[in-house]
């Protein structure tokens, strides 16, 4: 019963970090695509933060980038790309 009820915790946790995340699937942005960076441009200015960028991707009207941070740990970032502006982060 303890295993159950752990189990089901965690996968409740889960889920709320995942909805989450999720609630970042609107666009960032309402620009036309004539106005957005290039992938190149954005993730140049995500690394000037100090951010190193393992994979880019536009999805959405949105910046989805992998990365790891100052402080080594992997963090995925949700980027506006008119602006490059990190809008969330997971």
């Amino acid at each position: 019963m303890i295993k159950t009820a752990t189990f089901t915790t965690a996968i409740l946790l889960a889920t709320a970090t995942f909805a989450s995340a999720g609630s970042l699937g609107r666009p960032c942005t309402s620009a036309p695509q004539s106005q957005w960076l290039s992938l190149d441009a954005i993730q140049a200015k995500v690394e000037a933060l100090g951010y190193r960028v393992q994979k880019a991707k536009l999805k959405a009207a949105c910046g989805e980038l992998y990365t790891i941070d100052k402080n080594g740990s992997r963090v995925e970032l949700f980027v506006d790309p008119t602006s490059a502006a990190i809008v969330g982060q997971l």
